[in-house]
Formats: structure tokens, C-alpha cells, sequence
């Protein structure tokens, strides 16, 4: 049976969601807006979080949702997989982030909450590298096969080698870092924006990686099982890397995507993916347009064992 998928989600309900001009520079994927005010923005996001929350429980999927801190304005805390992950063996991580404001993100009672009806064994704490400038930025930062215990990494400001290096010593993980970039040659920010990985495919980006790493990623895809879905550059910058595999409570797969990645895709890749796995489309543009992520990104997923 594959561990790949999880039956249990986290999701932050964004109480101040926003442009956040400290992420700009290096996110390609992020725009201002032109003429929205912060609270119709709010406000806007907050119907596509509610929607979304609701689609995913009406196809039986468990969604744990956590309010957003009352006291902070946290314009990207919709996006949670980039502070937390958590494993089968009881572990949780929590890492270090590139935007200072995003580091507040991190949030000690929702642990807590977790520990509660789930086995919290184990807590790494990455986040010690942020006084050095060394960024990993989760499940962000990292695409994990966690049947083969792989970690694909695009390097970026906000993906470190080093810490890289620390996570694959902690987790038992081997590492594969390439470059990638888009259609400009500047570094794509984050993993997931290029590569979704499921039970038995993976959606990727193949032109904006290294050619010497081309085959490496292969040739590891070929080993592990997965059947390549290639997106191009076009379909990268509407999110068709930006999606995350799931089950629900009796097992069956759902593969998460925003309308505007679903809308990027040709029939042939709707036709590979859904021979496999139901798609599932949530309606998000206006966290993605002035946020810079999408579906998979206001994902994180709870891999704890039950107690």
C-alpha cells in the first residue's frame, strides 16, 4: 500500500490575506493588484478558501482547518506547507523562511492541537538557519516521494543546500537538487510550482530543469513508477505544477487543481490523469494571482499516525 497519499489535510483560513511586497522580488507568479481594495481582497479570498474547504468535504475528504492569528496580519498564511511538514513516523519539521513576515507563520498551538488526536514523536526545528540566511521552504521547497523516500529540490533563495543536506541527514531522504528556471532564465522560487508528484505519475516541468540534470529526474521517475505528465513553460505559469494528490476517507484519489491549471491543460493530459486519479477543481484566483501559489500550496498535509 503507498504512503504517497494522505486521508488527512491542514488548511489556514486567511484572516488577512494580501500582497506581500517582501516576496515579490524572486516570486514570477505573484502580481499587485491594480485596482482591488486590501478588504474586497480579503474578502474575496476568504469566499475561495471557504468554497474550497467545502468542496473537499463534500467529496469526503478530511480537512482540518486552524483560524487565522487574530493578533498579526500574515498576508500569506494561506499558504501553511511551506512552514510544516509532517511524517509517518510521528515526526513534524518546521523550516526556516525566506520573508521575515512569513516567519510568524509558525505556529506552536497548532502542534499542539495535532498532538492531541495524533502521534507527535518527534520535532525538528530548521528555522535555526534562518540566522545564517539558509532557506528551505517545506513542501514548497521540496517535492517528496515519501514510498521511496526522495526529496526533488529546484535550487532558489529560498531552497538551501545545506539545509537541504540537514533535512536528508534527520529524515533519512536522499536529495535530488537541479536548477530550473523559466522561460526568462530567471530561478523558478519554488519545487512545486513546476512538479506535483501522486501515487503513480508526476507532472513536471521537464524544460525548465538543467539538461544535465534531465535525465537524473528520469531516470529516478522511471525507478520509482511514476509516468510522466509534461507540462510546458505556458502551462507552468498557470499553475499545472501547482497540484497535490490526495484520498478521502474510503480511499478513493483526488487530484487538487485550481481552474486555472485544469484550463491550461490539453485533453491528453486530462485524459492520462484522469485514467488514474479524479480531478478536482477549486475556483482560488484571486490567492493566486496576488499570493503567487495555488491549490497545492494552501495545502498541508497530515501524514501523523492516529493515536
Amino acid at each position: 500500500m503507498s504512503n504517497q497519499l494522505t486521508d488527512v489535510i491542514m488548511m489556514i483560513r486567511p484572516k488577512s490575506f494580501g500582497f506581500n511586497p517582501e516576496t515579490e522580488a524572486d516570486n514570477k507568479f505573484q502580481k499587485r493588484p491594480s485596482s482591488l481594495e486590501d478588504k474586497q481582497i480579503r474578502t474575496q479570498a476568504l469566499a475561495e478558501f471557504d468554497a474550497m474547504v467545502a468542496l473537499l468535504k463534500s467529496k469526503d475528504i478530511e480537512v482540518m482547518v486552524f483560524e487565522d492569528l487574530e493578533e498579526s496580519v500574515l498576508p500569506d498564511s494561506v499558504f501553511p506547507n511551506n512552514w510544516i511538514s509532517t511524517h509517518e513516523d510521528g515526526s513534524v519539521y518546521t523550516y526556516p523562511m525566506y520573508a521575515p513576515i512569513r516567519r510568524k507563520e509558525r505556529r506552536d498551538d497548532i502542534i499542539d492541537v495535532l498532538s492531541k488526536s495524533f502521534l507527535v514523536a518527534k520535532r525538528y526545528s530548521l528555522e535555526l538557519f534562518e540566522v545564517q540566511n539558509q532557506f528551505l521552504e517545506g513542501t514548497g521547497s521540496m517535492i517528496l516521494d515519501r514510498d521511496y523516500k526522495i526529496a526533488y529540490a529546484a535550487l532558489s533563495p529560498r531552497t538551501d543546500p545545506r539545509v537541504l543536506h540537514k533535512f536528508s541527514l534527520l529524515s533519512n531522504y536522499n536529495v535530488i537538487l537541479f536548477k530550473a528556471q523559466d522561460k526568462d532564465g530567471f530561478p523558478i522560487y519554488h519545487t512545486n510550482v513546476l512538479m506535483a508528484l501522486g501515487q503513480d505519475f508526476v507532472i513536471c516541468c521537464m524544460e525548465s530543469i538543467e539538461d544535465e540534470k534531465k535525465e537524473l529526474l528520469l531516470n529516478s521517475f522511471r525507478t520509482t513508477g511514476k509516468e510522466l505528465v509534461e507540462i510546458s513553460f505556458e502551462q507552468m505559469t498557470k499553475f499545472a505544477g501547482n497540484m497535490l494528490e490526495v484520498k478521502n476517507k474510503s480511499g478513493k484519489r483526488f487530484l487538487i487543481m485550481s481552474d486555472t491549471a485544469y484550463e491550461s491543460l490539453d485533453q491528453d493530459q486530462i485524459a492520462k490523469l484522469g485514467h488514474k486519479t479524479t480531478l478536482l477543481i477549486v475556483h482560488i484566483p484571486t490567492i493566486e494571482k496576488i499570493g503567487g501559489g495555488s491549490a497545492r500550496c494552501m495545502i498541508a498535509e497530515n501524514f501523523l499516525p492516529r493515536i
